[in-house]
């Protein structure tokens, strides 16, 4: 399946719409570096369209999204001829996109301007670029924005290294690399313009060049290194590597749906999940694993990830690794604890470290769900003293740990004079909870039992008189002049109706606290049956997410945003799930597609492609750190997922037209299946899961131990 994937999948954005703003990217699963085709510098982050035509060459990329930025970015451009000036703007050339290939493991362009074939084959600390020439002068030109060093060793072998970046702890964070050239550099040309560095090499009339590339965040030690390990392999053997790496993934999920585009759908999402993290180490010469600690400014020992965005990704993708991937959730974990002892804090937002956005400290859950899940147990101890320093330390510096974690722990709500204060009260207090969830499986009762019951602070912000969220000042007064559709200030990229339901470790309490099943029933019925309306006075603007949501109808559950995302499963927790069965249907097969417009909003580092994963299958990662999957309504019409314990688990739907809205019956194992979720170790055992679908809801009885997760009951 990995041949049929097209990388521009979710790549058509602009700053002010987002369908995913994805790039396309090729490299190895997790790989170091990513490449991909440049069509424009005049768009800042938003460098590539898919419906551009322009060329302007092989864009060596670390950009985890558009509002992070790129760092240690360089471009390289194949042309031929003279240049009237040694630029891009004179080198780049015209391409048909509907002619090139844009392949997870390669990609190939031909550059109508001068006749060049070029292909490109990534590898995990570099390269190999073959370029076919047609006419008798050409070369290649560098774009090197803040070049730092260049060493031409021989005619064919270049160093240099590069310094920019969106935001770093290091101001002299430096990216080194290495160019083997088959065929001899006949001259070489620097000069800088701005803040960009263009070095013009030229082959003269060879008909063909072959290079190799080789990168370190290291030393230009190590970037020589990282070559001489790779430079006597041709392109065929760097293709056949890198589509057996992509293979060995992809191998682990293989379903069937009625219609192909929704099977052609749910791989090219496969193949976003296994972009981020970044790997951030490399291997020295001793074979021992290392990386560069940008916050002490040093070479440590270890390894290192890069490139994420916990408040996106522990809603779906961690669960998804601890599923099929869990020797590299395990690694990944190694590498967050070695970023908690080299800063002092866990990470937030890594890229390349820590910028410190979005509320709350959420990698508590990716630590909580492997807890419970037995993956990594040996590293539990010093992650359970790490989450303490973040629940009760406030860090100096504003971009590690919680904002204001003394006033929490004082007033048990984040007071309304902290931006974003709901979300940020709401995430601490599902914190706390993961917290007591990775305490309770080290045997502390009573650390176990106090940051449980200091997760019931959600309680401090609810308004049972409005039936959602609000935010507090120290007095304790709630905000006045509330606005249920009003974005921002107290809410974070949302309104009180995207943020009042984030209380993922007490669904039961929560009910009872705004009025009980019926009532609740009737918040959730007015939530997804209002128009997508939005006040944008906490902005003063209408930002990308709000535009988004009013673009699809779906009332106020904008699935264009992460705090949505567990919406649809609320029914199952009032004992409704029919209710929600054929909204998931529409959301997977309305708002999701293939195509270069395939996403309802921002995709952000594989959370939105874990979340059309998942609800395909029919079963989400409601609470992570429950290790409980709530039941949905499956897409597929068979699944079959080569578990991390090497058991197989199927999964079948029966009928699986369009007409099928509702789930009939479950059955596990061929026995009927009456709870609202399954577990993770149960799933872990392998076997099958049947999904009986009907054409009318079919409405049942439920008994208290048949609902998902809650601390009250």
């Amino acid at each position: 399946m990995i041949k049929t994937i097209d990388t521009r999948h979710g790549t058509a954005n602009q700053h002010s719409f987002s369908k995913g703003n994805c790039l396309p990217y090729t490299g190895v699963p997790f790989g170091m570096n990513y490449f991909a085709p440049q069509t424009t510098d005049q768009n800042g982050s938003w460098w590539f369209h898919p419906n551009d035509r322009t060329f302007q060459g092989y864009r060596l990329t670390h950009q985890p999204s558009p509002w992070m930025g790129d760092f240690s970015r360089m471009l390289m451009t194949p042309f031929s001829g003279e240049l009237a000036d040694i630029s891009l703007f004179h080198a780049q050339s015209s391409y048909r996109p509907e002619e090139a290939v844009f392949a997870p493991y390669q990609l190939k362009i031909n550059q109508l301007h001068y006749g060049i074939d070029s292909i490109l084959v990534p590898s995990m600390y570099g390269a190999i670029l073959e370029l076919t020439f047609s006419q008798e002068q050409n070369g290649l030109l560098l774009t090197l924005p803040g070049m730092k060093d260049v060493q031409q060793i021989n005619d064919s072998e270049l160093q240099l290294s590069i310094v920019n970046f969106s935001g770093c702890e290091d101001e002299d964070f430096t990216f080194y690399l290495t160019f083997q050239f088959a065929e001899p550099v006949l001259s070489f040309v620097k000069t800088t313009k701005d803040s960009d560095t263009f070095i013009k090499l030229d082959f003269g009339s060879v008909k063909q060049q072959t290079i190799h590339l080789g990168t370190s965040f290291i030393s230009q030690e190590q970037a020589a290194l990282n070559l001489e390990r790779e430079k006597e392999k041709s392109l065929a053997e760097f293709l056949q590597t890198s589509q057996q790496e992509w293979t060995s993934y992809f191998n682990r999920i293989q379903v069937e749906h009625p219609d192909s585009q929704q099977t052609k759908t749910f791989y090219h999402n496969l193949y976003r999940i296994f972009l981020f993290p970044q790997t951030f180490y490399e291997i020295d010469a001793r074979g021992h694993k290392i990386h560069y600690d940008t916050f002490n400014r040093k070479v440590q020992s270890g390894v290192l990830y890069t490139n994420n965005g916990f408040w996106d990704t522990y809603k779906t993708v961690y669960p998804l690794f601890s599923l099929i991937a869990q020797e590299k959730y395990g690694e990944m974990l190694e590498g967050f604890l070695n970023s908690y002892e080299e800063t002092g804090f866990l990470p937030k937002w890594l890229s390349p470290d820590e910028r410190g956005l979005m509320p709350g400290t959420l990698i508590d859950a990716v630590i909580a769900d492997a807890a419970v899940k037995n993956i990594r147990p040996d590293l539990m101890p010093r992650f359970l003293k790490a989450m303490e320093k973040g629940a009760t330390v406030q860090s100096e510096r504003a971009n590690y740990g919680r904002q204001g974690t003394l006033d929490y722990l004082k007033y048990g709500y984040v007071p309304s004079s902290y931006h974003e204060s709901v979300n940020h009260t709401l995430d601490y207090a599902y914190s706390d909870f993961c917290i007591s969830q990775v305490a309770k499986t080290l045997g502390d009762k009573e650390m176990a039992q106090t940051y449980a019951q200091q997760s019931l602070n959600y309680r401090q912000i609810s308004d049972p008189a409005v039936g959602l969220m609000r935010a507090k000042d120290a007095e304790g007064h709630f905000r006045k002049d509330f606005s249920p559709i009003r974005w921002g200030r107290d809410y974070a990229e949302g309104s009180a109706w995207q943020s009042s339901f984030a209380v993922y470790q007490d669904f039961q309490g929560l009910i009872q606290y705004m009025g009980g099943q019926t009532a609740f029933t009737e918040k959730l019925i007015a939530l997804c049956n209002q128009s997508p309306d939005f006040d944008v006075a906490g902005y003063g603007f209408e930002i990308h997410e709000m535009s988004e949501m009013a673009a699809v109808e779906f009332g106020q559950l904008a699935i264009s945003n992460q705090p949505s995302f567990h919406y649809p499963y609320l029914f199952s927790y009032v004992g409704k799930p029919e209710m929600a069965q054929p909204l998931i249907k529409n959301l997977l097969t309305e708002c999701f597609s293939s195509d270069t417009d395939g996403y309802p909003g921002d995709e952000d580092n594989g959370s939105m492609a874990g979340w059309y994963i998942f609800n395909s299958l029919g079963f989400y990662p409601v609470s992570p750190g429950t290790g409980e999957y709530v039941i949905g309504m499956p897409l597929v019409k068979k699944a079959v997922l080569i578990l991390s314990t090497g058991e197989k688990l199927t999964i079948t739907t029966s009928p699986n037209q369009r007409q099928q809205q509702f789930i009939h019956q479950t059955k596990r194992n061929d026995r009927p299946h009456q709870q609202l979720f399954f577990t993770h170790d149960d799933l872990m055992t392998g076997g099958k899961i049947d999904y009986q679908l009907g054409i009318v809801p079919h409405p049942k009885e439920y008994k208290t131990s048949d609902f998902p997760f809650s601390l009250s009951k």
